[in-house]
């Protein structure tokens, strides 16, 4: 993957035939030797309309990211035909993310022109017909398959035959692309399954006068024209990062001249610019909408040189400031240059440094830290702070496909955190400071309300996780109906706030063998006797099921190293490994006890 990357950042990137240019190079890179890569992604695309461009354009920009794309594209308009026949193209390509993108103007047929043909009854029929249609589609499509469905809405047109009077009928051609809309966006509000782009509010940002290319439509039935493939490639990138587990977690910021205008050792609390004012407001809400990244759970920490006194004055005194010290869950303010910072920002939240985006108004320091560590996301701050409200809306490194409850909470997680590591300080030994935690711990079979951030667990955690294995919701949902897989969710509590869910295992149980095909634990709970609950609580449930072994499996990868060796502490026994892999088996005739100071809430 790394050669693929090479190929593209040689080359500089004008426009669409430049894309074309590169995907030829990489599949002849690919045909030499066979790229390695951590991530891979099968993507299959089926249109309405011609739509070439995309799969090359897509191709290329997922191989810029590290994601190994194998990417199916249906043939002209045979998208209906492609879902219906269980033997197509489509099902033997088995894809992660299946793109269904039928256009308005197929969907209207001859009345696009003429919409008002049609009465007002008739196009409310429209509306639920093809809505009926497509639903019925997508139906189809999740019975032969357990990919992501993305689909597109409809791009609401920008013409009407009765020009200004359009907004004067009862139910008008607008109003009823609009509606189908509406009906696609309730359809699918709360199916975990099939995500709702909004192809509308794609065109609107480019300019729906410009989305076509009139001669290449009459040509060739382009309806988006080859030049903004590559913007559609982009705004697909936030669901495919997300089903890669390539989302960033937490946002590093400077303070001078970033989260407030002025510098604080020279202009004092007074003098810098923040608050409702012209000069202030850009700052001011820059702080409200990361204030709203915050509370969907973006962690957040600082890294700025100064005098600690002065700028921690402002973030607990200023009138104005939207982030207080509460919302930091590490801040290195100091004299220290960036680059230690960072990493010492990420050591401390425990987390890895590719999960930072670090936001610095100095082009030296934001240069340094993307040099010496590539892995950190270090986007260009525009000159003039107005723009930096619109630069950090369009990253999209922080976008996922779900928000569970400790999303939500994870600003709050990581505070909670500090204070544990305070009286972890204090404690004279490991054991009197476990025994303060007063830990309790609830483990409880997978259900409707757990499968979601059991898939998202499996997705995310790397540093703790045997096998790193990772499914999607479908795949939790399947191991949850058999009777031969166990699927367990473990949720941590102390004194000083609730983890949330933080722990899954998948075991797959035999007569006499039960088998750990997955179990992990999130990074922020590790060292506290956790896991050895949890395995204790495997354990038991085994024996009580008469089974005599159980096995555990460790897949060793560059970051699950903190994983290592767990099972031989646990007590299980080495076997010999294959490919790679490290088995060890324990013996059910052997007690294990649970920790003493950790209190289990059963839930069977």
């Amino acid at each position: 993957m790394e050669t693929l990357k090479k190929i593209i950042a040689q080359k500089k990137i004008k426009g669409i035939s430049d894309y074309f240019t590169l995907y030829r190079r990489l599949n002849r890179a690919c045909k030499e030797k066979e790229p390695s890569y951590d991530k891979k992604m099968k993507i299959a695309i089926l249109s309405s309309f011609t739509s070439n461009g995309i799969k090359e354009a897509l191709y290329v920009k997922c191989c810029a990211l590290g994601i190994f794309p194998e990417i199916y594209v249906a043939k002209y308009k045979q998208y209906t035909q492609e879902i219906l026949n269980p033997e197509s193209g489509l099902y033997q390509f088995s894809p992660d993310l299946i793109i269904l993108f039928i256009d308005a103007m197929t969907l209207w047929g001859d009345d696009f022109f003429q919409a008002y043909r049609r009465s007002d009854t008739s196009r409310k029929e429209w509306v639920s017909e093809n809505g009926d249609e497509i639903e019925s589609l997508i139906e189809k499509i999740k019975e032969g398959s357990s990919a992501k469905i993305l689909l597109h809405n409809l791009s609401v047109p920008e013409y009407s035959p009765l020009g200004i009077l359009e907004n004067k009928q009862d139910f008008g051609f607008f109003e009823a692309t609009e509606s189908l809309n509406r009906k696609l966006r309730a359809d699918y509000k709360t199916d975990r399954q099939v995500f709702v782009f909004d192809y509308d509010a794609f065109c609107s940002k480019i300019g729906k006068q410009h989305i076509v290319d009139h001669k290449m439509y009459y040509i060739g039935d382009m309806k988006l024209s080859l030049n903004h493939m590559p913007a559609l490639a982009d705004a697909y990138l936030p669901y495919i990062k997300s089903m890669a587990s390539m989302t960033r977690k937490c946002l590093v910021l400077d303070l001078d001249n970033t989260l407030w205008g002025g510098v604080v050792g020279e202009d004092g609390l007074e003098g810098i610019r923040l608050g409702p004012t012209p000069e202030g407001r850009p700052f001011w809400e820059f702080q409200k909408y990361i204030l709203s990244l915050f509370e969907r759970g973006v962690i957040l920490a600082i890294n700025s040189k100064n005098n600690f006194e002065d700028a921690i004055q402002v973030i607990r005194e200023h009138p104005d400031m939207v982030l207080r010290e509460h919302h930091f869950a590490a801040m290195r303010i100091n004299w220290e240059d960036k680059i230690s910072n960072i990493k010492s920002i990420a050591e401390e939240i425990n987390i890895g440094t590719g999960s930072l985006v670090f936001l610095d108004d100095d082009k030296l320091n934001q240069e340094m830290v993307r040099t010496a560590c590539p892995e950190v996301l270090v986007p260009v701050l525009p000159e003039d702070p107005s723009s930096y409200l619109q630069m950090l809306m369009e990253i999209d490194d922080f976008s996922s496909l779900q928000i569970t409850d400790e999303d939500k909470n994870k600003g709050r997680m990581y505070a909670a955190q500090k204070k544990r590591t305070a009286i972890k300080k204090t404690a004279t030994d490991l054991s009197e400071y476990l025994k303060q935690l007063k830990t309790k711990v609830t483990i409880e079979k997978a259900n409707s309300f757990t499968i979601p951030r059991i898939s998202q667990l499996t997705q995310k955690t790397n540093q703790f996780n045997m096998t790193t294995k990772r499914y999607l919701e479908e795949d939790i949902k399947s191991f949850s109906r058999r009777e031969d897989v166990l699927v367990l969710s473990l949720k941590a509590e102390d004194k000083f706030g609730d983890n949330g869910i933080c722990g899954v295992a998948i075991v797959k149980k035999g007569p006499e063998q039960w088998e750990i095909d997955s179990f992990l634990l999130s990074c922020r709970v590790l060292g506290r006797k956790i896991e050895e609950t949890f395995v204790a609580y495997i354990i038991e449930r085994a024996k009580n099921e008469q089974a005599q072994t159980l096995v555990g499996t460790f897949s060793p990868t560059p970051k699950n190293m903190p994983a290592r060796g767990f099972y031989e502490k646990a007590g299980f026994s080495p076997l010999e490994g294959k490919k790679g892999r490290e088995i060890s088996v324990y013996d059910l005739n052997k007690a294990y006890p649970y920790p003493d100071f950790i209190q289990l809430i059963r839930t069977d």
